[in-house]
């Protein structure tokens, strides 16, 4: 617990920690990550291999001091509506409050997004009694714009049951487009005041080419796959999400917090594990990408450790992409 932070390495190695949501609040950086468990059972392509069940908040005074956790703010017995896997949470401020956004399952096996409420950044977090209406799927992201509004973004295919409520209700046995037809894009919803509760029904972002063409689902080095993340940069929006099944970061930029954006190139090459997550933050001017990988648990792809290192935005506003293992020599 007192070691140093440094880039590139594990943040904490007590606990396993992935799906790192980063935020500035009181002049410190927190972390909202999901808590990788123990076990020994084999993994699938549904994701059943990651049994998250709690929450920890993780804190950074500055990267001249070590990692601090803030221990168990919330576990899914506290929460009424849900029965299991707490999966990629993230945190947001307002109305003198700070709200934790959650994936679970409900108790019919379907993926919800929660919220939990706390006076305090570290927590401990208060769940509210059900899951917000009209929620589905995983990876919620909440983004409060200069204006005030707040926008919730979330998705993720396969395990995340994304393909599962293309006609607007859960069917069990739906499968996501054909390769030749436009890829399923994340989902946007303006919440409302309360921070508890969609203004308006969600929407799909659209994620386009340079020609102005919707990224495809056989294009699986830029389609969407899971875990979107908003960040503003000189009066622009980044869209940046996992590519899954090809394991970049990569990043769409558009003049709306609902899009459309304009698919631009990667952030991030692929990291030991199937899984990257991540989250874009600005800290004592600088801009930081903070992501997980496997390496500490030597591959094990359910035990996963979250990492970050500085991010540059180029003159222009791309982003220069970032190798993971800057000091392994191929």
């Amino acid at each position: 617990m007192t070691k140093i932070v440094k880039p590139n390495e594990p943040i904490v190695e007590h606990i396993y920690t992935a799906d790192p949501s980063a935020h500035v609040f009181e002049g410190k950086l927190y972390i909202y990550p999901s808590h990788d468990l123990e076990h020994d059972e084999p993994s699938n392509d549904n994701g059943d291999q990651y049994k998250m069940e709690d929450y920890h908040v993780l804190s950074i005074e500055n990267f001249n001091s070590p990692c601090v956790d803030h221990g168990e703010v919330l576990h899914v017995r506290d929460v009424p509506w849900a029965s299991r896997q707490m999966w990629a949470p993230d945190c947001a401020y307002k109305n003198n409050q700070y709200y934790l956004y959650f994936p679970a399952r409900d108790h019919d096996g379907i993926f919800r997004i929660g919220v939990a409420t706390s006076t305090s950044p570290s927590g401990p977090f208060k769940p509210e009694e059900n899951y917000i209406p009209g929620s589905y799927s995983i990876d919620p992201a909440v983004f409060v714009d200069d204006d005030g509004k707040a926008y919730i973004y979330f998705g993720g295919l396969w395990g995340g049951q994304l393909e599962k409520w293309q006609t607007g209700t859960f069917v069990a046995d739906a499968e996501g487009p054909a390769a030749t037809n436009p890829a399923l894009g994340p989902i946007v919803a303006e919440l409302n005041d309360d921070m508890l509760t969609f203004k308006d029904k969600p929407q799909e972002i659209s994620i386009i080419d340079e020609n102005g063409n919707p990224l495809l689902a056989g294009d699986e080095d830029r389609r969407f796959f899971e875990a979107a993340w908003i960040h503003k940069y000189n009066g622009d929006y980044y869209l940046s999400y996992s590519t899954g099944s090809t394991h970049f970061i990569v990043y769409a930029v558009g003049k709306s917090p609902t899009g459309p954006f304009v698919y631009k190139g990667k952030i991030l090459e692929p990291v030991m594990g199937w899984t990257n997550h991540h989250s874009i933050v600005q800290f004592e001017d600088k801009w930081y990408l903070f992501y997980h990988d496997s390496s500490l648990s030597g591959g094990v792809d359910h035990k996963r450790s979250v990492k970050f290192t500085e991010l540059t935005h180029n003159e222009d506003g791309t982003i220069q992409t970032i190798d993971p293992y800057p000091n392994i020599k191929s």
